[in-house]
């Protein structure tokens, strides 16, 4: 089973754990025969040596329970932290071996949800397990044998109430349970929305959308408050109710012990341990009662865990696939080539047939929803076609190890994307053992070396995180420039450079035409960016319209002369 394979390493903690909790049960158990013995050997009798020995002993009983009860939790929170860590690695790395198409389907706030919120629940419930789910019954009926070993009579109004909690906890536990697990449902919805409102924040503010977003957070948050409450309230008359039976049973308790002590037949000590043995019975059915919430929780989370586990990648690696360049003059040839991203939608892409050789330049163009992305995405197989066949460099990508068909190819996306740390950092990831040359000479071809050399430590300056420290421009042309240090066979621009102006865009299409046999597929908006390409793909609407050189279309291409006007007003 999944779950007990990421504890299969922690077998002895999750043995021991449990084992030195019984063990501090056990020594508390003996507390209270040694406050009875103190009482009617001890105090009653003026035996201040028996007193004394008596007090030593509870002190050495205290002292081994509390080391027993830190061991536990020791072996209990290294159990329990070994698991979630293990779980969070093969959960993460599963994440990462899922498709784009896998992902889309989930959605990616719901597996941020999984790795960090669900997976602590799942953690702090192994550790409340292994500590209380054997110490807690232990007690209870530890409690109750050891009363009758004190006084078989009064003994029976233990036999009488431990049914009686029982069956509060039961009922109280069995109306909140299922709330608890609404709570997390709600809250996971909560948590989608702020990350959505958080990641768009500009573009609330810029449409006055805050009032109406606060209105619908305040919605949802009602509603997660409102189940709350109502569970609240129901577990809010856990402790009333067991109080007081626990506090009625004590009175019956004293009241017998009262005539039994009048007839002789039981000490004062004795009624004294059995009342202590009732405080431990309430004080062990609450901790039961908890115990329950957050192993209800852990297994909600888990089961939401273990669906993303359930998940098979779509998209794996085949048999004796390749790993090296084919034959043949072509990069990449499309064949009769649909796609649909989402079982029964549209098709983003309709029947695409087409070649390009190797040393090609092609420009992508089309209006909005036309399916330029979709296109340059089935490339480096970051989708796989629903029909037709895609080949790259003489195999299908169907053929090609995934690693070894993306080491071949650069690619930028619309949205320049930066990580925490150095511009070198950064730019190394398109090459991990790039020399400091390289990244310099891959800054120069993307334009991006003056601006990274007026800064105080160069190429060792720092990126925040999404790279919100630079200027649109400044992201794009350093997603290039990670792009460009790892020479690929064919390079991929998708509407990468929409934030450039224009002379610095004719700068870098100048540097790109100078790389000799990389192949360059370039997707715009501009049409002046792929006037100078050696053909041009016309898309609209998901199908290829027409190919050919700038000319070419403005001559035969009325889609692509409509655009072409559109930013040039008819004139080239």
């Amino acid at each position: 089973m999944l779950f007990f394979s990421f504890l299969k390493n922690y077998k002895k903690e999750s043995i021991l754990a449990p084992l030195f909790k019984l063990l501090e049960a056990v020594f508390e158990l003996c507390v209270p025969l040694a406050v009875a013995s103190l009482i009617d050997d001890g105090i009653a009798k003026g035996d201040m040596h028996h007193i004394l020995m008596m007090a030593l002993l509870m002190v050495a009983l205290g002292i081994i329970g509390l080391l027993s009860s830190v061991t536990a939790q020791y072996f209990a929170a290294k159990a329990a932290t070994g698991f979630a860590a293990k779980m969070k690695s093969a959960l993460y790395r599963h994440i990462t071996e899922l498709s784009e198409s896998d992902r889309d389907k989930i959605g990616n706030p719901t597996l941020i949800t999984r790795l960090t919120s669900d997976s602590n629940l799942v953690q702090n419930g192994i550790n409340m397990f292994l500590r209380l789910f054997m110490r807690s019954p232990f007690v209870v009926f530890g409690a109750a044998i050891m009363a009758f070993t004190v006084d078989s009579s009064l003994a029976l109004i233990f036999a009488g109430v431990i049914p009686v909690l029982g069956l509060v906890v039961f009922l109280i536990m069995r109306r909140t349970v299922p709330m608890y697990r609404s709570v997390q449902g709600a809250l996971d919805k909560i948590l989608g929305r702020v990350r959505e409102n958080l990641s768009g924040i500009r573009v609330l503010r810029a449409f006055g959308k805050e009032r109406s977003e606060e209105a619908s957070f305040s919605s949802e948050l009602s509603s997660l408050l409102g189940i709350q409450l109502s569970s609240g309230r129901i577990s809010a008359l856990l402790n009333p109710l067991t109080y007081a039976i626990i506090n009625l049973a004590v009175a019956v308790l004293i009241n017998a012990g009262k005539n039994r002590f009048s007839m002789n037949l039981i000490e004062v000590g004795a009624i004294v341990a059995l009342v202590n043995y009732m405080s431990q019975i309430l004080t062990e059915l609450i901790k039961l009662a908890n115990l329950i919430i957050t192993i209800s929780r852990a297994v909600a989370s888990w089961k939401r865990i273990e669906s993303v586990f359930e998940v098979s990648p779509s998209m794996i690696d085949a048999e004796n696939c390749y790993e090296e360049d084919g034959e043949g003059d072509e990069a990449v040839s499309f064949r009769s080539v649909s796609m649909v991203y989402r079982e029964g939608g549209e098709p983003s892409l309709r029947e695409a047939d087409f070649s390009v050789k190797r040393g090609e330049r092609i420009g992508i163009i089309g209006g909005t929803g036309s399916g330029k992305t979709t296109l340059v995405s089935l490339i480096p197989r970051f989708y796989d076609a629903s029909e037709g066949n895609v080949s790259v460099l003489g195999h299908s990508t169907l053929r090609w190890k995934r690693s070894a068909l993306r080491s071949r190819i650069g690619y930028v996306q619309q949205k320049a994307l930066l990580f925490k740390g150095t511009i070198r950092d950064n730019i190394a990831w398109g090459k991990p053992d790039a020399t400091d040359a390289e990244i310099i000479e891959a800054l120069r071809l993307a334009e991006a070396y003056d601006f990274v050399s007026e800064k105080k430590d160069g190429i060792m300056s720092m990126v925040e995180e999404g790279g919100k420290n630079l200027s649109g421009g400044q992201r794009q042309r350093l997603s290039i420039a990670r792009a460009l240090v790892r020479k690929p066979e064919i390079l991929i621009l998708d509407d990468s450079s929409s934030a450039l102006d224009y002379a610095t865009e004719a700068r870098l299409r100048h540097n790109l035409s100078e790389l000799g046999n990389m192949t360059v597929l370039t997707v715009s908006q501009r049409a002046g960016s792929l006037m100078a390409m050696d053909r041009i793909i016309v898309l609209d609407r998901g199908r290829i319209v027409d190919i050919g050189t700038h000319q070419e279309l403005l001559e035969r291409c009325d889609v692509y002369r409509e655009i072409f006007s559109s930013q040039f007003g008819g004139e080239e």
